[in-house]
């Protein structure tokens, strides 16, 4: 690789850095022709799937010059860092050259905007129509879309790319206003819904469109949102759009910044927690009233996790009898993932489950036993242990999966 090629590497992978978004969660495996490449250092970032694969993607910006100056983005028209601008010929040429090196799986590209939003979206669009036309790529492809951007041009990227994102960044369109005055929330929801009507046309009509679904980023700490409100817009994310994933990224105070942003990043506990809650909301059944009944004067406490937070508000509701509790109640149980609930179902069938037949499928007893019942393990009343909270709090995981 040249010199000039390096700098530019390094300075759009580092660029890229602020967007938590890069996950491959979702995408069916591609079957390569004859002539296609693959089946499966700078700019590589290691995302994971539902199932705990690791990913290798390559993540860069196809260019950090912006004309918008968002006032939490090291990359803003303002800002004084170094630019660079990758041609499309060149982020083609390394994303095949690492390819064939088995150094990646798939590209995640994203960028600034430049010139306008369909000149900017027509350059992303360009790289991965001739990834896939000329040399025949069967990896993964996320491509950030440009709102602002004609739809012909977002759908045609949705042809040949895996997965389409539009990042909303900031949970209220007040935030937006004062934060990012040059973006439109209305055209980044009217941008999702078309994205949603295409996907869900292609999935009816038997074709191949952005399978992998659409996705987006929300930024925590910026802004003066709590926990609560960034979960609820997530909620309707999901319900009015079918987004396969919303991220959350803690504001990273950045040189120069704006008064108007906090001097200090949020805990890093705190977008945990947010990805805990997030996970309540998509795989335990639990509405977005109930998340939010785990916040606290609207925030979720750090140290305990929300469903914890939640059991330990509703202790009327426990403990559960594992041997006849229903599935939607031994799911709020803490320290029953969604696997040991579906394992107990299975095995209840056969024989009354004992505290030890609980431990064999979660790692997490110590939690669970105050809020369930086994055929040899009745609990004391919860609401007499007023020191409950305090024995069950830890410390914070990257991301328990309860």
């Amino acid at each position: 690789m040249d010199e000039k090629l390096a700098t530019k590497l390094r300075i759009l992978a580092d660029a890229a850095k602020y967007d938590v978004s890069c996950a491959s969660s979702g995408a069916p495996k591609r079957s390569a022709g004859k002539d296609g490449l693959g089946s499966t250092s700078n700019g590589i970032c290691h995302a994971y799937t539902p199932d705990g694969r690791c990913v290798s993607l390559l993540k860069i910006l196809l260019t950090n010059y912006c004309l918008f100056d968002c006032a939490y983005c090291i990359n803003r028209r303002s800002s004084n860092v170094a630019r660079a601008r990758f041609s499309v010929r060149e982020v083609v040429g390394l994303t095949v050259a690492f390819y064939k090196r088995n150094y990646i799986e798939g590209l995640f590209l994203s960028s600034g905007i430049i010139r306008n939003a369909d000149y900017t979206m027509e350059q992303l669009l360009l790289v991965a129509k001739t990834l896939r036309r000329e040399h025949g790529f069967q990896g993964y492809i996320h491509l950030k879309t440009i709102p602002e951007a004609s739809p012909h041009l977002i759908e045609q990227a949705g042809l040949w790319a895996d997965r389409l994102s539009i990042n909303l960044e900031l949970p209220t369109e007040k935030s937006l206003k004062r934060l990012a005055p040059e973006k439109d929330g209305a055209a980044i929801a009217q941008a999702m819904g078309r994205m949603r009507e295409r996907i869900d046309e292609a999935k009816a009509e038997g074709r191949t469109f952005s399978p992998a679904g659409q996705s987006t980023q929300l930024i925590v700490g910026a802004d003066e949102a709590t926990d609560e409100a960034v979960l609820r817009t997530s909620a309707a994310l999901y319900r009015n759009y079918d987004l396969k994933r919303v991220y959350y990224s803690g504001f990273s105070p950045i040189p120069h910044a704006s008064r108007a942003l906090p001097a200090k990043a949020p805990p890093l506990a705190r977008e945990n927690r947010l990805y805990q809650a997030d996970w309540l909301l998509r795989n335990y059944a639990f509405s977005i009233d109930e998340v939010a009944d785990a916040a606290e004067d609207g925030m979720l406490p750090l140290d305990i996790d929300p469903k914890l937070a939640w059991a330990l508000k509703h202790r009327d509701r426990f403990p559960v009898d594992v041997n006849s509790g229903e599935r939607e109640m031994l799911l709020r149980v803490p320290g029953l993932g969604a696997r040991a609930v579906e394992r107990i179902l299975r095995a209840r069938r056969h024989r009354r489950l004992r505290l030890d037949d609980i431990a064999r499928v979660t790692l997490s007893l110590r939690r669970a036993r105050p809020f369930l019942v086994a055929a040899d393990h009745r609990p004391t009343a919860l609401t007499d242990r007023s020191d409950l909270r305090e024995r069950l709090a830890g410390r914070p995981q990257q991301l328990s999966l309860f």
